[in-house]
């Protein structure tokens, strides 16, 4: 099959295929190079050919998942959002209670079968940029009062941050901000924004007081750990060796597969991916990574200010900030613009749950554009035609 002619055979906005394809490039590349430390772990058990097949895996998994989610019509994505919605509430509510500790957070729901560890967390994200682009697509010019507000949009929100923070505070904050930036976007009155920047911050103070109380299902102690180190030390051991990795990166970096600091840096597979991939590929591979995820954000607006319906540009522009600001989130703990977050580089970072419903994302993105594609060449035909009437007359 000809490459070059399936790729302009896709529908759809083109731009964000080439992101997608060149995102899952650059993770089979530098997976395989940073999985050696967990391939030494194992010793003989699993190779680092074993986490280079995992991952093809996952990346193959992940893109056939993001091809279904684009062939379907992004309308039927607001008929599965209440569905959703109702699936995902006892998932958060069961994993803050019973879920999987790993890493010292209660974040994952063990599948028996699989042997695989499902975040629910991931999939909650986008139950609700789903249900809130609905309510606000639906809603937005009824929103009258604080019950018109409160009800379809405040409210869920604040649920689910609140079942997500005590474990996860990172993706709970990034969720908010998500949320937050969708209603403003959205023009909902600012009094309802602001009211929801206000309950926000009442919930984030009252889960870190509560968690003072009951340190075994929150993690207070590790966030403000991690406050202490970025506001008054060197960020703690992680960001010092992020930080020598990139130092030794330079501008055109030591070569792939050359990292020295794969060995010492916990997680470089996943957390610090970002610090790996400025080593090896110097200043320029960080930067044209940088500027993949700016430009998946360029697009999307412009796919959003396209678009003939309020729901396909809500759910592509929440669904696009939620990938972005955590990529941003991620480059930013390298970096020690942040404290230390605990959040993977999306669509980079070795395969789980988070890639694959990254992949999830971006097909709906897919999606809208795919039909918003459609809508604008049928407008362009429909004006060429009037112009061509109008002439004969």
């Amino acid at each position: 099959m000809n490459i070059q002619s399936t790729y302009y055979n896709l529908k759809g906005d083109r731009s964000v295929w080439l992101i997608v394809a060149l995102l899952s490039l650059f993770s089979m590349l530098i997976v395989y190079s940073t999985s050696g430390s967990e391939a030494y772990k194992y010793n003989a058990t699993h190779g680092t050919e074993y986490y280079l097949i995992r991952q093809l895996v996952f990346i193959g998994a992940g893109l056939t998942l993001m091809y279904t989610a684009y062939k379907l019509h992004y309308m039927v994505y607001a008929k599965l959002a209440p569905i959703l919605m109702v699936i995902a509430t006892p998932l958060l509510v069961y994993t803050a209670l019973f879920g999987e500790k790993i890493n010292d957070a209660s974040r994952w729901i063990k599948i028996p079968i699989l042997e695989l560890s499902f975040q629910t967390s991931d999939f909650a994200k986008i139950a609700l940029i789903m249900f809130v682009a609905k309510s606000l697509a639906v809603k937005q010019d009824y929103i009258k009062s604080f019950k018109d507000a409160f009800l379809p949009i405040i409210a869920p929100v604040l649920l689910f941050c609140a079942l997500i923070a005590p474990s996860n505070l990172s993706t709970a904050a990034l969720l908010f901000v998500t949320a937050f930036i969708m209603m403003f976007v959205g023009r909902i009155s600012m009094k309802y924004v602001i009211l929801l920047m206000v309950l926000g911050v009442a919930v984030f103070a009252g889960i870190f007081i509560v968690g003072q109380y009951f340190p075994d299902h929150f993690r207070v102690d590790t966030w403000l750990t991690r406050i202490n180190d970025f506001l008054y030390s060197d960020g703690g051991y992680q960001i010092q060796q992020s930080k020598v990795a990139i130092a030794e990166g330079g501008f055109l970096g030591v070569g792939p597969g050359n990292s020295n600091q794969r060995n010492f840096l916990p997680f470089a597979y996943a957390d610090f991916i970002y610090a790996i991939i400025c080593e090896e590929y110097g200043f320029l591979g960080g930067a044209f990574l940088l500027l993949l995820y700016l430009w998946l954000l360029f697009r999307t607006i412009s796919l959003v200010t396209r678009s003939p319906k309020t729901f396909g540009a809500m759910l592509a522009m929440g669904l696009m900030l939620n990938i972005v600001i955590t990529a941003f989130a991620n480059i930013a703990v390298s970096v020690k613009l942040v404290p230390a977050t605990g959040l993977t580089l999306p669509m980079i970072s070795m395969g789980g749950t988070s890639f694959m419903f990254t992949c999830l994302s971006f097909g709906i993105i897919l999606s809208v554009s795919r039909y918003v594609e459609q809508a604008y060449e049928e407008r362009k035909q429909l004006e060429k035609m009037e112009l061509d009437g109008a002439s004969d007359h």
